[in-house]
């Protein structure tokens, strides 16, 4: 017995694996969250996909948004509203830093980038480096796959009528709309939020983050960055030209916002989020639509007519529509911002409801 217990005290205490967890696109952000871990050899990292379609695709500091030889990739992972998926990375024995990007067009450009034992910051290395050097690649991500001379156009959107009965703050109403396959039904948000897009980050021809998902009741708030740029409504169908409907009303349209270089405070922009209709939308600035310049509200990731097929579409498109009215022109920035502005859209097609907004876009102040 007392050689037993000897044996027992002196063994070593042995090492058990941890399980770290990663959000991959919370929120319909382009996002890992954490955006960095440490780790040891033997640790799992449980990587947990949200709404949309992304990617944990193993890359290199010096090019983060290719894709390494014969590193770790999950492919792309669609997950549709309400409902997760997850892939599983096991931490090798070389524990130096690991870098990883979302393949999603547009994604690792906009800084959806993931690090495993990055240096500290302040070291070249770091997280905060590699994150810049993914966000300077450009608008679409270097690792993504090059659009074709010519692509295949998806299958028009496919619209259905529908009801539903919904609870809004202390009412009840049964509303009809129009529905688009894989859409979620129009249950408003319990606490409505803003959603903030950054126009021309960086001086990039990028909308960031470029896809959402949001909830009836939220606003989208779009912030210009310098340069001048627009925020204009278009189809998914015709990517670079303003949309009208079926009876001839306009889609939202920012106008042109110039911001100068030097500039510290930025123009605005606000939607409110009245259905959960996909939005599609462009900078109407010549050659910035066809340059990927786009972005989506509530696009279907798990269908064909999806962001990264929308954005494709813009770079093949060839047009150089420029029909966005507003303050300012195309060309460089002049003049001061035209300030701060916002707008109540009805967002969506054929859209009939007793609980939301009125048809009629209104200003809000």
């Amino acid at each position: 017995m007392r050689s037993s217990t000897f044996s027992f005290l002196l063994a070593a205490p042995l090492a058990l694996a941890a399980t770290i967890d990663v959000s991959v696109g919370p929120n319909g952000n382009f996002v890992y969250q954490p955006e960095s871990v440490i780790a040891q050899a033997g640790d799992t990292i449980n990587f947990t996909f949200n709404p949309k379609n992304h990617t944990v695709t193993q890359s290199s500091f010096d090019t983060p948004c290719s894709g390494l030889d014969g590193g770790f990739k999950t492919g792309f992972i669609p997950v549709g509203t309400g409902s997760t998926d997850s892939r599983q990375f096991t931490v090798p024995a070389s524990t130096g830093p690991l870098w990883f990007y979302c393949g999603q067009v547009g994604h690792c450009a906009a800084g959806m980038v993931f690090a495993i034992n990055a240096p500290a910051e302040g070291d070249p290395k770091s997280f905060s480096a590699f994150k810049a050097r993914a966000q300077s690649s450009g608008g679409v991500a270097s690792g993504a796959s090059s659009p074709p001379a010519t692509i295949t156009t998806p299958p028009a959107p496919h619209w259905v009528s529908a009801t539903a009965t919904v609870t809004w703050q202390s009412s009840t109403y049964t509303t009809t709309y129009t529905s688009y396959d894989g859409t979620p039904p129009p249950t408003p948000a319990a606490q409505p939020m803003d959603h903030k897009i950054t126009v021309g980050d960086n001086g990039k021809f990028v909308y960031s983050p470029a896809n959402i998902s949001a909830s009836i009741g939220d606003t989208v708030t779009f912030e210009f960055k310098p340069k001048n740029h627009t925020v204009t409504q278009s189809s998914f169908l015709t990517p670079c030209t303003k949309l009208k409907d079926a009876s001839g009303n306009p889609g939202f349209a920012s106008g042109f916002k110039p911001v100068g270089a030097s500039d510290t405070t930025f123009p605005t922009f606000q939607i409110k989020i009245n259905d959960t209709a996909p939005i599609w939308g462009y900078c109407g600035q010549p050659g910035h639509c066809q340059a990927g310049m786009v972005f989506s509200i509530n696009a279907v990731e798990s269908g064909p007519n999806n962001f990264a097929a929308f954005q494709q579409l813009a770079i093949n498109s060839g047009s150089t529509n420029t029909t966005s009215t507003g303050s300012g022109s195309p060309g460089s920035p002049s003049g001061s911002p035209s300030g701060n502005s916002a707008l109540t859209a009805r967002i969506g097609y054929g859209f009939t409801t007793l609980f939301i907004l009125a048809a009629s876009c209104a200003l809000i102040f």
